[in-house]
């Protein structure tokens, strides 16, 4: 029998945005409800795309003191998917333990499976009285779990797709902490034919596609981090007997994102235009959203020394945040971030017959191996001073090289 499901994870309902500030009042609103209107939006897309069931992987609220907000709104987003006869299974991970916390809601709408964390339970899921698919899960009893959870769950046994429903780093990710930590052979070893996973934000599927091991990303983007920067929402599963399919759905509100920009050939006009222009093609390919938005500025030119004094890359900012103070739906400029460079045709200089040229040729030849350095002369190591490049470092390299050029071109 042909179904589908909805997989979502780390919705982190009512979220604070606490590491933006300054931000207008009309901006900060918007970002209070991004995290409760995604899930309003969720229960929509599964209701409007006729799931049979919804799995939430974890960290269903932002802290294990669950807001009034985000239970209320988990409670009766739950109860709409229920009359619509869609199943919702649940399991809390690091941010919403199960015995850590407070929590109000003392039984969820029928239909609603919240699995508990003494050990895996398994619920069958019927189309027509016929077993379509079994759910296994288990929570978190508290935050600080450990455990390799995944080798908890017994072999997939019986007719139908088997979901396994865990909060986990799979394979180290040391971006995120070490929670429920396991491997590929871990899940692969329990016969499962999809692993509903949560806790990293960023989507991705692992491993070859057998079994299918997913993680769908947050729902809402929470800050600028990269991590959090793109699109954001659910993967809606396709199943048909033992195959399936994934299809990302965006169901943010609020779109964090970044644009790249260089100065090369830019005045300060020209440089404001390029930022505003970028910003306005990132909300397009955001589907028109409220933006939170950080710039990247590099290449090389004038602009570089012409902005360095103190105060005027923080006017930049905040040209960019009057510019479009009144924009709706809002862009919000959260930063920007500078890698230019001084306005130096390097190419040129490198065919000059003196120690610039030399230098450069050095720098072409061996990159950012730093072996290589002390070699080159005295006068090359005193003007880099606590700038000397690291190997491996190839951006600080290239500073240290613009630093030395500078100083050098400077002096002669």
């Amino acid at each position: 029998m042909r179904f589908r499901f909805l997989h979502a994870a780390d919705l982190h309902l009512d979220t604070p945005f606490t590491r933006l500030t300054g931000v207008p009042e009309r901006v900060a609103e918007t970002l209070r409800d991004a995290s409760l209107r995604a899930f309003e939006v969720l229960v929509d897309t599964a209701i409007a795309e006729g799931v049979a069931f919804v799995v939430f992987a974890g960290d269903i609220y932002d802290g294990a003191e669950r807001g009034v907000r985000a239970q209320l709104a988990f409670r009766d987003g739950c109860a709409r998917l229920g009359a619509a006869g869609i199943s919702v299974f649940v399991v809390y991970g690091n941010h919403d333990p199960i015995h850590e916390g407070w929590s109000a809601i003392e039984s969820f709408p029928d239909g609603v499976t919240v699995f508990g964390s003494d050990s895996v339970e398994t619920v069958p899921v019927r189309i027509d009285d016929t077993i379509v698919a079994t759910v296994s899960g288990i929570s978190y009893a508290t935050a600080e779990q450990t455990e390799n959870l995944a080798t908890r769950f017994p072999q997939a046994k019986g007719k139908g797709f088997h979901v396994a429903l865990l909060h986990a780093n799979v394979g180290g990710n040391g971006d995120y902490a070490p929670y429920s930590p396991c491997s590929m052979d871990d899940l692969r070893a329990g016969g499962y034919d999809y692993w509903a996973l949560g806790h990293i934000h960023k989507r991705g599927e692992l491993g070859d596609g057998h079994p299918l091991i997913v993680y769908p990303g947050n729902l809402q983007g929470r800050s600028p981090k990269p991590s959090e920067q793109g699109p954001k929402g659910a993967v809606i599963v396709e199943v048909d007997g033992k195959t399936a399919s994934t299809r990302f759905v965006e169901l943010d509100t609020v779109r964090f994102d970044h644009v790249e920009v260089v100065i090369d050939g830019l005045g300060l006009d020209g440089l404001e235009q390029v930022l505003v222009d970028a910003a306005a093609d990132a909300q397009h390919a955001a589907g028109g959203r409220p933006l939170v938005v950080r710039g990247i500025i590099g290449g090389r030119g004038d602009l570089h020394d012409e902005l360095a004094p103190a105060g005027r890359r923080t006017e930049m900012l905040d040209r960019l945040r009057d510019l479009s103070r009144n924009d709706d739906p809002f862009v919000w400029w959260d930063d920007l971030t500078w890698h230019t460079r001084p306005a130096i045709d390097v190419a040129e200089r490198a065919s000059g017959d003196d120690f610039i040229g030399d230098l450069l040729r050095e720098v072409e030849r061996n990159g950012a191996d730093a072996d290589w350095v002390p070699a080159i002369g005295v006068e090359y190591r005193n003007w880099l001073g606590d700038r000397m490049p690291r190997a491996g470092d190839p951006e600080l390299f290239d500073e240290a090289v613009d630093t030395a050029l500078v100083a050098l071109l400077e002096d002669s």
